[in-house]
């Protein structure tokens, strides 16, 4: 037997001392390229003018809150700001930094490579020691924070605020062994990463629920159990590792993704509080259940915004935003309940005033519909999503005048 002592495990990287990306001269220049690039003047006149723009039988109304919220601002100026004090380094990005194509199609131009998506062209194990590392808006997960971490690559983390707010409540629930119950989408990036959060300690569980059905079925377990396998099958890519219903769900603690449906969000946790009542006895509530308000602040002032544009009188409603943006696909699952509603990436979506193209939120894809456009006196309802930049809209709305014949720059105080 050897006296020789056993070799040492690989060590850890010295974490990367931070860089100040948000230092005045980086930040002048970042505000410039990146107002270059999203501001649009005519949106800052047409709300200037009260939101409202008429002309020719054509009236356009904007929504009082709309477009890129502080998290969204914050994060696409980090990754200027990477862009330019890292001018001669490798910068990778681990996914979309938010959900719009025109925003991440301009970062590929800035030669910010994607390690996952649709953009993707670049791979994790292409990362060195010296190489640059964006983590998305949304966050990442704990596993992928891990690699990178031991690969020793400056970070530059733009997580928003909102979402860690939601990690620190589910880190919370299970430090107090209480169960996680995620209103969001399982497959999401940022309900994968507040998910990861919650095992974060080591014994954590979770379950994500995407709608009142999946609630209810949740609900019913608490109250009366059920077939176990069932359940997990049923929430196969959406439960916790060896989660057992028959025990994990007798203390539980609501968390959101951000940018889900206040009112659903609420429902949520209206349905829940009232089944663990129902099995427990109210005087006992506060012994099992949690509860916190982790809605964004910015998801519900567009969320609100839209609410008071659709009691007004309106002939149709245009969205514009990413496909796979949650907060926008809300806005037009909010719209399309009062007004025909037209899901769009962009203005070039417009065909005619005979054709558009638009997302069918039911059925997850692009469609055309043909005669979209009323003749005659009509009032167009636009909204964005807080991911879409306010150039995206001034193209759509000058779009809606072209189709009337109409410049819209000799409408507006110069």
């Amino acid at each position: 037997m050897s006296d020789s002592p056993a070799p040492p495990s690989a060590a850890k990287p010295a974490p990367r001392p931070k860089v100040n990306l948000r230092r005045p001269d980086v930040m002048e220049a970042v505000q410039k390229q990146v107002e270059e690039h999203y501001r649009s003047s005519l949106v800052d006149k047409i709300r200037d003018l009260g939101g409202v723009v008429s002309v020719n039988g054509l009236t356009v109304r904007l929504a009082k809150e709309f477009g890129f919220c502080y998290g969204v601002d914050r994060a696409i100026d980090l990754a200027y700001a990477a862009r330019k004090v890292f001018a001669d380094k490798k910068i990778y990005l681990l996914g979309e930094i938010i959900h719009n194509a025109e925003v991440n199609e301009q970062l590929v131009a800035m030669d910010i490579q994607f390690l996952s998506g649709h953009l993707k062209n670049a791979n994790v194990e292409d990362i060195t020691a010296d190489a640059i590392v964006i983590v998305p808006a949304f966050g990442a997960e704990m596993e992928t924070m891990k690699v990178l971490e031991q690969k020793g690559c400056q970070l530059v983390d733009t997580t928003c605020g909102d979402v860690m707010s939601v990690w620190k409540r589910v880190r919370q629930y299970a430090a107090e062994t209480v169960t996680s119950i995620i209103h969001g989408k399982a497959w999401h990036e940022e309900t994968k990463a507040t998910s990861s959060r919650a095992l974060a300690n080591g014994s954590g569980k979770y379950v994500v629920v995407f709608n009142l059905a999946e609630t209810d079925y949740v609900c019913d377990y608490i109250r009366r159990g059920g077939n176990r396998q069932e359940f997990l099958a049923k929430f196969q890519n959406a439960v916790s590792p060896n989660f057992d219903p028959d025990t994990d769900l007798a203390r539980i603690g609501v968390a959101n993704q951000t940018t889900m449906l206040r009112g659903e969000t609420e429902e949520v946790q209206r349905r829940l509080r009232r089944a663990i009542a129902d099995r427990f006895g109210e005087e006992k509530v506060a012994e099992h259940f949690r509860v916190f308000d982790t809605i964004c602040g910015a998801t519900q002032e567009r969320q609100d915004a839209l609410h008071e544009m659709l009691k007004r009188k309106l002939d149709l409603v245009i969205v514009i935003g990413g496909y796979n943006s949650s907060n926008t696909s809300h806005l037009a699952e909010m719209a399309g309940t009062k007004f025909p509603t037209y899901f769009i990436r962009n203005s070039r979506r417009i065909r005619s005033e005979r054709s558009i193209n638009h997302f069918d939120l039911h059925k997850s894809q692009e469609v055309v519909t043909e005669n979209w456009l009323p003749s005659g006196e009509i009032t167009i309802g636009v909204t964005a999503g807080a991911s879409c930049p306010n150039n995206l809209i001034e193209e759509t709305v000058r779009r809606l005048f072209e189709l009337r014949g109409v410049s819209i720059d000799s409408l507006l105080p110069k």
